[in-house]
């Protein structure tokens, strides 16, 4: 049987991502005519506008929809500002954040996963993201950020992070420990940071930014 995907995208907009708070017609617009379905492994393909993260490989996976949408919303990307993406995953929100912005530069630290991201944008015709194999605690990108979005969950907001955005620049986060963890937006202001509480979700962590263990006797 096939799949309407057309459909499918419609709906999930409507159903999931709207009903959300996600109201920017920007963002809407970009999740209604970006083909998830060409982000996913084929297998998985049928599940592409469901309400559940889907795994990419390596232990990651995608987002769910309506964090993907909250996420852009949050961060509402203009065609002036320069984007870094923490976790590329697929490249979906890659390229979600390439329609809106100038430019995108995503790290991903698996090679083969950002090899295929960086392939998938391409072939939707998105050339103003690069999708770079790195760590995120062991790279530097050597210049700022208008805004920044980390795509796995932080115990605590990494200072790195925020010295990459530039003065008023804004950082999309979920942070805290699971299962009550909290998405917020971390502004960079002439006086320091303003961290502006968003709503409560679970994400899984960062590689690399887990909680440390509790020491017990």
């Amino acid at each position: 049987m096939s799949i309407d995907f057309a459909r499918a995208r419609e709906n999930m907009v409507e159903q999931q991502v709207r009903p959300w708070d996600v109201l920017d017609v920007r963002v809407l617009d970009t999740l209604a005519t970006l083909p998830r379905e060409a982000f996913v492994a084929d297998a998985l393909r049928g599940l592409a506008y469901a309400d559940t993260a889907l795994p990419v490989g390596h232990g990651e996976a995608m987002m769910k929809p309506v964090l993907e949408g909250r996420a852009l919303q949050a961060l509402l990307p203009t065609d002036a500002d320069s984007v870094l993406e923490i976790g590329a995953g697929s490249g979906y929100l890659t390229a979600c954040l390439g329609r809106l912005a100038r430019e995108v530069v995503a790290i991903e630290r698996h090679a083969d996963l950002a090899e295929a991201a960086q392939a998938r944008l391409a072939a939707q015709g998105i050339g103003n993201a690069t999708v770079l194999a790195a760590d995120a605690f062991a790279w530097n990108p050597g210049r700022g950020f208008d805004a920044i979005c980390v795509g796995g969950a932080v115990a605590a907001i990494p200072a790195r992070f925020v010295e990459w955005l530039n003065p008023g620049g804004r950082l999309f986060v979920v942070h805290g420990l699971a299962p009550a963890m909290e998405a917020a937006l971390v502004h960079r202001t002439v006086n320091g940071t303003r961290v502006e509480s968003l709503f409560e979700t679970d994400l899984p962590y960062l590689a690399g930014a887990e909680p440390v263990p509790a020491f017990t006797l």
